[in-house]
C-alpha cells in the first residue's frame, strides 16, 4: 500500500474515533474545522483547479445556510427531508445560484473575473437586510434539527459525524470530478483557456459549470454550518468569510488537491486557539499568510508535496538536521516577534491607558514576569530574540545555499 492512501486511512480513522478522545469545546472546534475543509475544497476547484480567482465565494456558502434552514422549517418544522439530507438543499441552491452567477462571471478573466464575483457577494449583502422574509433581518431565521433514521441529532456527536459524513463524501466527489473529462478541462481552462478555444470547446460554457460545481459544494458547507448552530445570519455572506476562505486555501496550497482543506482545517483551529489567547489573533493571522506567500508560495502542503517528490539528496540525517536548525531558528524568531506585539498590544489597550496616573506606568505581566514599560529590558528581550532569530534562519540558509554549490 502506498504511503498517502495509508496516511489518509488513519486520519480518517481518528476523526472517527475524535469524539471519544477530545473535550466538547474541542469537537465543536473540530465541526468548524471540517466545514472550513470543505468549503475551501469547494473554492480550490475553481480557484487552484480552473486557475478562476473569486472574491465572493461567500454568497453561496450564505444561500446554502438559509436553503438548509428554511428547509428546516418546512411543513411545520417537520422538515423538507429527513434532517441527514438537508445539505441537499444547500447544494441545490448553491448549484442554481452558481450557474446564474457564473454566467455573467465567466464573461470576463483574471482581475475582471474577481471583481465581478466581488461585486455580486457584495450586492446580495447589501441586499439581504432588506429582504426579511427570506434572511430574517438582524435576527436571522433560526430552527431546530428534526430526529430522523432513529438518530436524535440532538448531541454534539451526532452533528459532528453528520458534518464528517457529508465533508468525507464530498471531498471524494471531488476527488472523482478533478478525474472526469469535465475535471481535467478545468485543468486546461487554468493553463491555457486560449487553446481550448481553438480547439473547439466552449470555454464560457465550461467555466460556467465549473464554478456552479464549486458553488454547489459551497452551499452545502453552508447547510451544514447552519445545521450546526441551528440558525442562519446573513453575517455569512460578508466579506471577511469569502477573504477567511481566500487566505486558508492559499496557505495550505491550491494547487494540490487536500491543500486547501488542511490550509482551512488548520487555520480554523489556529483561530479557535489563538482567540483565547489573545485580542490579535487576526494580526497573526495575516502575518502567517505574508510568510506563506513569500517564502512558500506553492502553501504548506504544496512545498510538502514538492519536497517529497523531489528530495534534496543530501540523505535523511543532513535533511532532518537541516529541518531541526531552520525550525529552531524560526520559533527563536516568532517568540521574539509575539512578545514584541503582545507587549505592544497591552501598551497601547485602553484599559492600561486608563490605569496610568500622574506618570505612573504600571507593570506589565506578559509570559508570566512583569515588565516594566518604561525600562529597556522588554524591548531588548524582544528585539533580541527576533534579531537571533533572523541571525540563525540567515546562517541556515547560507548554509544550505553553500552545499548546493558545492554539489553543483
Amino acid at each position: 500500500m502506498k504511503f498517502g492512501p495509508l496516511l489518509l486511512l488513519i486520519t480518517v480513522a481518528v476523526l472517527i474515533a475524535l469524539p471519544w478522545l477530545v473535550s466538547g469545546s474541542m469537537l465543536n472546534a473540530a465541526v468548524q474545522m471540517l466545514i472550513s475543509a470543505l468549503f475551501a475544497m469547494a473554492f480550490g476547484l475553481l480557484c487552484g483547479q480552473a486557475g478562476m480567482l473569486s472574491f465572493g465565494h461567500a454568497a453561496y456558502f450564505g444561500v446554502g445556510a438559509f436553503a438548509a434552514v428554511h428547509a428546516m422549517n418546512a411543513f411545520g418544522g417537520e422538515g423538507l427531508l429527513p434532517t441527514p439530507l438537508l445539505p441537499l438543499v444547500g447544494g441545490a441552491t448553491g448549484l442554481i445560484s452558481g450557474l446564474l452567477a457564473g454566467y455573467f462571471s465567466t464573461k470576463r478573466t483574471g482581475v475582471y473575473f474577481a471583481m465581478i464575483t466581488l461585486a455580486l457577494a457584495e450586492l446580495m449583502h447589501a441586499l439581504a437586510p432588506h429582504l426579511k422574509t427570506v434572511f430574517g433581518g438582524e435576527a436571522g431565521v433560526s430552527s431546530f434539527r428534526m430526529p430522523a433514521w432513529g438518530i436524535g441529532f440532538g448531541t454534539l456527536n451526532d452533528v459532528y459525524f453528520l458534518t464528517l459524513v457529508w465533508t468525507v463524501l464530498c471531498i471524494g466527489l471531488l476527488y472523482l470530478f478533478s478525474k472526469t473529462p469535465l475535471g481535467r478541462l478545468a485543468l486546461g481552462l487554468r493553463e491555457n483557456a486560449h487553446r481550448l478555444r481553438f480547439l473547439g470547446y466552449n470555454t464560457h460554457a465550461l467555466g460556467t459549470l465549473i464554478f456552479a460545481v464549486s458553488a454547489m459544494f459551497a452551499g452545502i458547507a453552508g447547510a451544514l454550518q447552519s445545521m450546526n448552530i441551528e440558525a442562519a445570519n446573513y453575517v455569512v455572506l460578508e466579506s471577511h468569510i469569502s477573504t477567511a476562505v481566500v487566505l486558508n486555501s492559499f496557505i495550505g496550497g491550491v494547487r494540490v488537491f487536500l491543500g486547501p482543506a488542511i490550509g482551512g482545517a488548520v487555520m480554523t483551529f489556529f483561530g479557535h486557539v489563538s482567540s483565547d489567547l489573545t485580542r490579535v489573533w487576526l494580526l497573526y493571522q495575516g502575518i502567517i499568510f505574508v510568510l506563506v506567500m513569500m517564502f512558500l508560495p506553492r502553501g504548506l502542503v504544496g512545498e510538502l508535496v514538492e519536497r517529497i517528490r523531489n528530495p534534496s539528496g543530501d540523505g535523511i540525517a543532513h535533511t532532518l538536521s537541516t529541518l531541526l536548525m531552520r525550525l529552531a531558528s524560526l520559533a527563536i524568531t516568532a517568540f521574539g516577534a509575539v512578545f514584541l506585539i503582545e507587549f505592544l498590544q497591552r501598551f497601547l489597550s485602553p484599559e492600561y491607558r486608563a490605569g496610568v496616573t500622574d506618570g505612573n506606568w504600571p507593570d506589565i505581566s506578559l509570559f508570566t514576569y512583569d515588565w516594566s514599560p518604561l525600562s529597556m529590558s522588554p524591548w531588548a528581550f524582544g528585539l533580541g530574540l527576533f534579531g537571533i532569530g533572523i541571525a540563525l534562519v540567515t546562517m541556515v540558509n547560507r548554509r544550505v545555499a553553500a552545499r548546493k554549490e558545492a554539489q553543483a
